[in-house]
């Protein structure tokens, strides 16, 4: 930590290193948070456009007499569509929390419905499929693991022919997944994972999408780590879910948004990354960075803000892998391409989707931390000063704005004096009077190494009165010692 002895300077290597360490530690703690951050919800596919073809009835709460009523139409009608009817009924019935209580403690539903579900005519399979996906999206946990004898069906209808079957029963599995440890405990040693690995060759758009959701809801499990990621890495999925991800024209936005989550589940679990890397992963989401910045040059209106999220936090969490080190030849990412692509997108994100600003600045600083020669390219193409233009956006931007710069400065006096002059120091004057105290902290660490590589730009600093501007933070517990280590480097350049 900084010290807080008056007149003792320590060596510039010394202070840089310390700076260095307090940075990663802070890093690590940020990526931690960001691991366990689960992005579960469950999905709900209804046809609006049929409900109303239907007649548009209101769903009505059932009880136990009227469920009872239909179960006996759909298993023992005369005709074939009343059957269907009284399922349709049925479903409707189990879209209130209400009815789905009373169907699940009913004694034998359950039993009618899989029987139902196993019966030899396609549309009562699909219609019991879908009062099974009605109450798979139920907020009860008791109510999925009352669809526990349903699974093993749902799961063999997956290598079934049609593609609205089986898309059916994927989004029904990935919401059964999420909610029951039972559900799980049963699916696992029966091969959902070879299951999935199969769906993923599906030439149906629908299929892959709706495969991308149930995989990404298997991969967010509190167990995935040990039991289930090790199994998908030993698949063929890792290697499908990048040909997805590859652009091009034949590339779908909602699939390719389903499979990024995928892919930074997997990533995050940090069971095996090299082997993601070994499969291109870098250069096939450095590339998709590349089209989505073109992209969004050509058009306002592009979605494509759904699928940045995940490429970007998949792209700032492999940077971070210590493999790095050994990675090169095709699988190592292109300075400046990638950093002017990502700049087009964050002028995007600013513009549009001002929240997705800190995911490509995280992804910058994994850029820089430790890259001499992606910091050359944010120098070279001037982009210091657009980067200072995000400075007043949120007090997070801030603090990963300034991160870059630190790990641009810390690289030595060859950058520092190329940062300076500019308008580097009058921006950080201004955000020294930040009341957010991690912003004063960070811009205090990025003047402490700009004086130390760059004694002018110390005397700049004096000119401006920075001085009284620091005075302001000497009482401030967490920064005292910060602000001490800075007046004297000041005064002694």
């Amino acid at each position: 930590m900084w010290s807080g002895r008056q007149g003792r300077l320590r060596p510039v290597g010394c202070v840089v290193e310390e700076l260095r360490c307090r940075r990663r530690e802070r890093e690590a703690a940020l990526r931690k948070a960001r691991r366990e951050q689960q992005l579960i919800s469950k999905r709900l596919l209804r046809d609006d456009a049929s409900e109303e073809a239907e007649g548009g009835c209101v769903a009505m709460i059932l009880g136990e007499t009227e469920i009872q009523h239909f179960l006996r139409l759909a298993q023992q009608g005369t005709e074939e569509k009343e059957r269907e009817r009284a399922l349709v009924s049925l479903r409707r019935g189990l879209q209130h929390p209400e009815t789905q209580q009373t169907f699940i403690w009913l004694e034998g539903s359950m039993r009618t419905l899989v029987g139902l579900l196993t019966s030899n005519q396609a549309l009562l399979q699909l219609e019991a499929a879908r009062c099974l996906h009605e109450l798979s999206h139920s907020e009860q946990s008791a109510v999925a693991e009352a669809c526990l004898p349903a699974t093993s069906y749902l799961l063999t209808y997956l290598s079934g022919h049609s593609s609205d079957f089986i898309e059916l029963c994927l989004y029904t599995l990935g919401n059964l997944i999420v909610e029951s440890e039972a559900v799980r405990r049963q699916l696992l040693p029966q091969g959902i994972v070879p299951a999935l690995a199969a769906c993923i060759q599906s030439p149906h758009l629908t299929v892959l999408e709706a495969l991308g959701y149930a995989l990404s809801q298997l991969l967010q499990v509190k167990e995935a780590p040990e039991m289930i990621i090790p199994s998908v890495l030993g698949s063929t999925l890792p290697e499908h879910i990048l040909r997805l991800l590859q652009p091009g024209p034949k590339l779908n936005l909602g699939v390719a948004v389903e499979f990024a989550w995928c892919l930074h589940y997997i990533i995050c679990s940090q069971v095996d990354n090299t082997l993601l890397i070994s499969h291109g992963g870098l250069s096939t989401l450095g590339l998709l960075l590349l089209d989505m910045a073109g992209a969004v040059q050509r058009t306002e209106d592009t979605g494509l803000e759904l699928l940045a999220c995940p490429v970007l936090r998949c792209l700032s969490n492999l940077l971070t892998e210590a493999a790095m080190e050994v990675v090169g030849g095709q699988n190592q990412l292109e300075d400046e391409r990638v950093v002017a692509a990502l700049f087009i997108l964050l002028q995007f994100f600013l513009q549009k989707q001002p929240s997705l600003l800190p995911e490509g600045l995280w992804f910058l600083n994994n850029l820089t931390a430790n890259s001499p020669s992606f910091c050359t390219s944010l120098l070279s193409m001037d982009l210091i000063e657009p980067l200072l233009q995000l400075l007043p956006v949120s007090n997070v931007v801030s603090i990963l704005v300034l991160t870059v710069l630190c790990n641009v400065a810390e690289k030595g006096p060859a950058y520092c004096q190329r940062l300076w002059p500019g308008p580097l120091l009058s921006c950080l004057i201004g955000t020294l009077a930040f009341p957010d105290i991690e912003v004063v902290g960070q811009s205090l660490e990025l003047l402490q190494l700009l004086f130390l590589y760059q004694p002018e730009a110390a005397k700049d600093f004096l000119q401006q009165s920075g001085l009284q501007v620091l005075e302001r933070h000497q009482e401030e517990a967490q920064l005292q010692d910060r602000v001490h280590a800075l007046q004297q480097t000041a005064l002694h350049q």
